[in-house]
């Protein structure tokens, strides 16, 4: 299956069996809630009600103290419930060479790859 029909296929729910997906929506917490938890994202299978309408009512606030509180209480609710699945950890590689006196990996907290790389010392 080619990819334009794979994406399709898969946005319509028509696909069976096990699927992995993994967002990579750049953007704030909203956008990158979106596909996981709204009855129009694409990697969304069950949505509670209460948590879409939260959503929809962020959307529309026009404060943004009100805003990161209702992306916390959606955030509370997803992990209160067990609304995921984390099927694997991302590991990806890095080398830490006879050159390098500290590398960035590890430095931000549950980042996967090599960051800062204003932090990356030399010898």
């Amino acid at each position: 299956m080619e990819r334009a029909a794979f994406l399709t296929t898969w946005r319509e729910k028509k696909l069976r069996g096990v699927v992995v997906g993994i967002s990579g929506t750049a953007g704030n917490a909203a956008t990158r809630l979106e596909a996981y938890v709204t009855r129009t994202g694409m990697l969304a299978y069950g949505v509670l009600p209460e948590v879409e309408d939260l959503f929809q009512h962020q959307a529309r606030e026009i404060e943004r103290a009100k805003r990161e509180a209702l992306l916390h209480q959606i955030q509370r609710i997803l992990h209160e419930r067990v609304m995921h699945a984390p099927l694997y950890e991302l590991g990806p590689l890095a080398g830490i060479g006879p050159r390098v006196a500290e590398a960035g990996v590890g430095l931000v907290p549950g980042f996967p790859y090599s960051a800062p790389f204003e932090d990356l010392r030399l010898k």
